[in-house]
């Protein structure tokens, strides 16, 4: 009868330990998305100063102001990685495009706020790449433990769903680069 007991116990003491280390690593998870979400956030808000400022040089270059504010749109409506990554990836590309133009005008790379709104800019990607590392690390550990054995068949019961890296192609990677001429 005591041995029944014990077995149970440990049983139970087992589910509660790996149902709360999957609890845990969710919760982490969600914490990451949401300094990630802040980055993205203030990212999003400095964008449309730093295209007026180049729209005051680069009046002409409409087509490239329109894919950022679309871009920028898109973005700010998605929510978690899977539906953001490819989104974001783009709205980075088309900031790029962005500083192309401005390579073009030697008065504009002079602009304080132009400068000042760069840095600020390449600080936040800089942050955004920090937070992505965090939160595809937590990611990482919990798919793992969500799918290894034993706890995989709490997970199952449970219905812990396996969580989507925040990905971004390796040549998108790359900040938003700050020249200062």
């Amino acid at each position: 009868m005591w041995i029944l007991v014990a077995v149970i116990a440990i049983i139970l003491g087992f589910v509660v330990l790996t149902y709360n280390s999957l609890v845990s690593l969710r919760i982490q998870a969600s914490t990451a998305w949401s300094d990630i979400d802040v980055q993205l956030k203030r990212r999003h808000d400095i964008v449309p100063n730093l295209v007026a400022t180049v729209q005051g040089y680069a009046s002409h270059e409409k087509s490239v102001f329109e894919d950022v504010a679309r871009l920028r749109s898109q973005a700010m409506q998605l929510e978690g990685a899977e539906q953001s990554s490819q989104t974001e990836a783009q709205f980075t590309q088309a900031i790029k495009s962005l500083f192309a133009v401005a390579e073009s005008y030697p008065e504009l790379k002079a602009d304080e706020n132009f400068r000042n709104l760069q840095t600020q800019l390449t600080e936040i990607e800089d942050t955004i790449q920090s937070a992505r590392r965090y939160y595809n690390a937590v990611v990482r550990d919990f798919n793992i433990k969500r799918e290894v054995f034993p706890s995989n068949l709490i997970g199952d019961i449970f219905h812990f769903a396996r969580l989507s890296y925040f990905q971004i192609e390796d040549d998108e990677c790359e900040p938003v680069p700050a020249k200062f001429s």
